[in-house]
């Protein structure tokens, strides 16, 4: 009887130290397994919309897959108008390589000047009504764009005004560097054929038959046209080639053709070989 009263406690004992054991499991550590799975389960990356957008470029069709959270089809063809349709000179004037042509434009000055005119509101309009992505890069670039078409207007606008005036150069903010040219148009005949005859050497010498370009102007030099021949000279590959290098332009390099291609998700292209 003593004995089993004695194997009775011990199973007491036992049972309440098994309790106690389980009780003293820290309970923060329960409660930090739960939350870390519920915490993992709600992890999810923000999911994308994708859309497509088409375009072109030199030898490819390509199809852009980008993410329309992100950007809408308008914005991405306005940048894409800004980055490679719109690339170049948005401004065309007519060409003088010859008195023929110098005595066309000087007759359809005001026609042609309309025209530029036409032509220049009309691209800035375009330009300033474009819905580019938000992004501080291409928003610069579009500002620049702008202000590259202001300078082209004045440079083309002045050069046609020019060929019948010649003293519009002078003083000009385009002249900057250029002033030998316009002080030799408004000269008089010998400093004019100095300046002239200095040109056709400089030309000369990048050009591939230097002779020809010499004999050439020795050729007008001896013409009753000869300062017709000097104006467009001193005009187109004087003065215009000098003030054109002062132009800030834009420049379409590597850097702009990453930046268009890092909006999509990935480019599926199709080129022609070259």
């Amino acid at each position: 009887m003593k004995n089993w009263l004695l194997f009775t406690l011990f199973l007491t004992v036992l049972s309440c130290k098994k309790e106690n054991t389980i009780s003293n499991i820290p309970q923060h550590d329960a409660v930090k397994d739960i939350s870390d799975t519920k915490k993992d389960s709600t992890a999810i990356s923000p999911q994308t919309k994708e859309g497509i957008f088409n375009f072109t470029t030199e030898l490819c069709d390509n199809k852009g897959h980008f993410d329309s959270y992100k950007y809408s089809k308008e914005e991405l063809e306005g940048t894409y108008k800004l980055w490679f349709t719109m690339s170049g000179v948005l401004l065309s004037t007519p060409s003088v390589f010859n008195s023929n042509s110098l005595q066309k434009v000087r007759a359809e000055k005001d026609k042609i000047l309309a025209k530029l005119d036409e032509d220049f509101t009309r691209q800035k309009k375009i330009l300033e009504n474009l819905k580019i992505v938000k992004d501080p890069y291409w928003e610069n670039i579009k500002i620049q764009k702008i202000q590259e078409l202001i300078d082209e207007y004045e440079f083309r606008k002045t050069e046609i005004q020019a060929f019948s005036n010649p003293s519009i150069l002078l003083n000009h903010k385009l002249s900057k560097g250029c002033e030998n040219f316009a002080k030799a148009l408004n000269s008089n005949d010998a400093q004019m054929i100095e300046e002239w005859r200095k040109l056709r050497k400089e030309m000369s010498k990048r050009n591939g038959n230097p002779q020809r370009i010499m004999d050439e102007f020795e050729e007008h030099l001896n013409s009753p046209n000869k300062k017709d021949y000097a104006v467009i000279d001193l005009i187109t590959f004087g003065w215009e080639n000098c003030a054109n290098d002062g132009l800030k332009r834009i420049e379409h390099d590597e850097k702009m053709y990453e930046k268009f291609n890092s909006l999509f998700i990935k480019i599926d292209s199709e080129c022609d070989e070259p």
